[in-house]
Formats: structure tokens, C-alpha cells, sequence
């Protein structure tokens, strides 16, 4: 740990919210000097105040052990791009249209990287009215089901929320060309080209 560094983005974190060494000490419970010793490099917060730090700073804690906010590459913007997360605690799903670092139930997840789907593991798809009406022969149990599709093109994502023990059906309007991705909750994140 560098922590020059570390006082160096306390310190500009601490300006951007407007906040003295005053304020933000007396929030924490420390002394004034404890925050000026830390942003003049000549110590680190304990590891007892970094999670309220982080909290009042609006930044993870590893970022402030690192001692500097990493900016993410602007990517344009194509939905088809997009990043997909799920939670193994609590089955949360996280999407993101750029890289970034997603964290739940105090973890931190890893992006899924989607395989395409072979010929018998592809969704069924055809037109109704219009629309495409995706079905499955899934099982879907209680422990082995599909927990989400989505359909991406270029400028939107439509997410749909399926349930174990549901029948998998859904519809999706009819776009021009793009992605069907699916997370199948034991053998993970699919797509197939539509």
C-alpha cells in the first residue's frame, strides 16, 4: 500500500464531496489530525474505519487501499455488448453496458462469459403476430432452471425473469437481427443469433 497515494485520493474524494477534515472526522468519530495525517501520507485509515470512510467517501474500499478510482474505456454504447452478472448468494442479476466492478452480498462477481448455444441447446423460436415466441424443453426445477432471457440488438436489451418450475414461453417483440442470451443456472450464460 502506497500511502501517499491512498492520502492523495482521500483527500480529492473528500473535496468532491464538499466535506472539511473537520466534517468528515467528526462523522468517523476521529480526530481532524487523524484525517490530515492521511492525506499527507504519514499513515492509513485502520481497518476498523474503512468501511465507514468508504460509505462517506462513496467509493469501495478497495479502491481507497489502491489509492486511485480506475475509469472505464467509453465503448459506445452497443447493447449487444453488454455484460451480464449473476450472484451466487441470492441470484441477483447485474447487467452492465461497459466493463465495470459489480459487487453483491459483499462479493464481488466476475463477468459470465456467454457460450453459443449448439443446435440442442438453442431456445426455439418462431413468429407470432409479429413477435418472437421463445419457448423450451428445459426442465426447470427447483435447482436446475433458466433464470433469465434477454434479447439484445444494437441500441436496447429486453430482460425477461423466468422461475424454476415455470414453463419457459415468452414473448419478445420482433426487432431486426440481434442476440438471444439465457442463464441456465447450472451450466451458465448462453446466446444464439437471431
Amino acid at each position: 500500500m502506497d500511502n501517499r497515494k491512498i492520502g492523495k485520493l482521500i483527500y480529492s474524494l473528500r473535496k468532491e464531496k464538499g466535506l472539511t477534515q473537520k466534517q468528515l472526522a467528526e462523522q468517523m468519530n476521529i480526530s481532524d489530525r487523524t484525517i490530515s495525517k492521511w492525506e499527507r501520507g504519514y499513515g492509513c485509515p485502520d481497518i476498523t474505519l474503512l468501511p465507514s470512510l468508504s460509505t462517506l467517501l462513496g467509493v469501495n474500499i478497495e479502491y481507497i487501499l489502491d489509492g486511485e478510482l480506475s475509469s472505464n474505456e467509453f465503448v459506445g454504447g452497443n447493447m449487444r455488448k453488454s455484460h451480464y452478472y449473476v450472484c451466487q448468494s441470492c441470484n441477483n442479476l447485474l447487467f452492465s453496458t461497459g466493463d465495470s466492478t459489480i459487487s453483491c452480498c459483499g462479493k464481488k462477481l466476475e463477468q459470465l462469459v456467454a457460450k453459443k448455444a449448439l443446435d440442442d441447446e438453442k431456445l426455439s423460436i418462431s413468429e407470432i403476430d409479429n413477435e418472437w415466441f421463445i419457448t423450451s424443453e428445459h426442465p426447470m426445477t427447483k435447482n436446475h432452471y433458466i433464470s433469465f432471457i434477454a434479447f439484445a440488438t444494437g441500441d436496447r436489451v429486453e430482460i425477461i425473469k423466468m422461475y424454476p418450475e415455470w414453463g419457459l414461453q415468452s414473448l419478445i417483440p420482433k426487432r431486426k437481427h440481434g442476440k438471444l442470451i439465457w442463464y441456465d443456472t447450472q451450466l451458465g450464460l448462453y446466446y444464439q443469433l437471431i
